[in-house]
């Protein structure tokens, strides 16, 4: 006869009687399976979390260095483009600088030899007093600044006087009165808090301050642009513009006429600004240039100039 085993299981009743209930080992051995399938399944369980967590914590690190790496890229394309600007504008500056130095010592040379008589006078001797004559144009109006912009503006030894003479109506004045709260060149944005490349000058005025066109000129660009907002773009020929930013308002239009004096906008805090100013830029053959060497009259000046000359008619 086939022997049965059994797991017997004792408890006491109500009336303190013991009561026994036998259990097949069938049903233990069963359970016991059940226990150690359960066991490995949930140790699978545990590990494959375990392994997801990884996973989740390794993307999120390289995700991470993608974006840092992402900033790192943009702001060396910044760094690039702000000293592609310097580079630019010193090349302009030395420009200048060189080509008024060759004037000045191959003129000033020429000017201390003796001049010919009249009878001995060719094409190259009156290409020699034109020459001179120009060099004389050029240490007048040096204080004025018209000589670095016939120089900036590609003006050569096939130039005449007309030609230095027609530069009088490039920028020159003041196009607000105010204090500079922001110099050429490089300085700490203002918003960001890092180095950069200043393209003008910021004059502080009250919001409203009427802007004036510092040259006869015509309107390029009246409008929105990101980061200067409300903006007026001016060309005065020569390969000369101006550009004012920050406007509150807008005074003209595209393809607008414009004369030396005229209101063309009105100062405000549009566009990337911390207060009321006016951005100001003088930009030749399309590099910022210093615009202090062009800032040499005020509107009061002005009048005073035009007063008298209309007094006298």
């Amino acid at each position: 006869m086939r022997k049965r085993h059994y797991i017997v299981y004792v408890s006491r009743d109500e009336q303190g009687q013991l009561q026994k209930v036998p259990i097949p080992m069938r049903y233990a051995y069963a359970f016991v399976a059940a226990a150690v399938v359960g066991l490995f399944t949930i140790t699978g369980l545990a590990g494959s979390y375990g392994r997801m967590l990884l996973k989740t914590e390794r993307f999120n690190q390289v995700r991470s260095e993608q974006q840092t790496l992402r900033k790192q890229y943009q702001q060396l394309q910044q760094d690039v483009k702000q000293k592609d600007v310097q580079v630019a504008s010193l090349g302009s500056l030395a420009s200048q600088v060189s080509a008024l130095y060759g004037l000045r010592q191959s003129k000033l040379v020429a000017a201390k030899s003796a001049a010919p008589s009249e009878a001995s006078l060719s094409s190259d001797d009156d290409s020699y007093y034109r020459s001179i004559d120009r060099f004389y144009a050029l240490r007048n109006s040096a204080l004025s600044g018209v000589a670095a912009q016939a120089l900036s503006s590609g003006i050569g030894s096939a130039s005449t006087l007309t030609d230095w003479v027609r530069l009088a109506d490039a920028p020159s004045l003041w196009p607000i009165m105010g204090r500079v709260t922001s110099s050429f060149g490089e300085r700490t944005d203002p918003l960001a808090g890092e180095g950069e490349f200043h393209r003008g000058i910021d004059i502080a005025a009250p919001a409203g301050t009427a802007i004036h066109a510092t040259g006869d000129g015509v309107v390029n660009f009246a409008g929105w642009s990101s980061g200067y907002g409300r903006e007026v773009l001016l060309n005065h020929g020569h390969s000369i513009t101006t550009l004012y930013a920050h406007m509150s308002s807008i005074a003209v239009i595209p393809g607008q006429t414009v004369t030396r004096g005229q209101i063309i906008g009105y100062v405000g805090v549009s566009g990337r600004s911390t207060g009321a100013h006016l951005h100001y830029e003088v930009r030749i053959h399309e590099t910022p240039v210093n615009p202090h060497r062009y800032m040499r009259e005020t509107m009061a000046q002005m009048a005073e100039t035009v007063l008298p000359q209309n007094s006298g008619q």
